[in-house]
């Protein structure tokens, strides 16, 4: 079954979506900071998006009580068909 580029990129950011919901719960998860269209000269059209996964709960005891309670990863992520560039940053606050 073929399919095409457009149906390839729609399904692409169907199963980001998902995989960031199914992350998400109590409280904790995935935040969607940014999500649009962006161009870059050299791979063509894409999705920019910049998240913020919040990982407080998923540390180990120990870990909690050293890090303070709002503890994430800022990820950005430029998917351009079949090409996706991320970049991950651990943030305390």
């Amino acid at each position: 079954m073929q399919h095409s580029e457009g149906k390839y990129r729609i399904g692409q950011l169907y199963m980001i979506s998902k995989h960031s919901h199914e992350q998400s719960d109590r409280g904790e998860g995935v935040e969607v900071v940014q999500n649009e269209p962006y161009e870059d000269p050299a791979h063509g059209q894409g999705q920019f998006t910049e998240k913020r996964v919040y990982l407080n709960s998923k540390l180990p005891s120990w870990a909690r009580a050293v890090v303070p309670k709002i503890f994430y990863v800022t990820e950005k992520a430029w998917n351009y068909y079949p090409y996706t560039i991320t970049v991950r940053r651990e943030d305390m606050s």
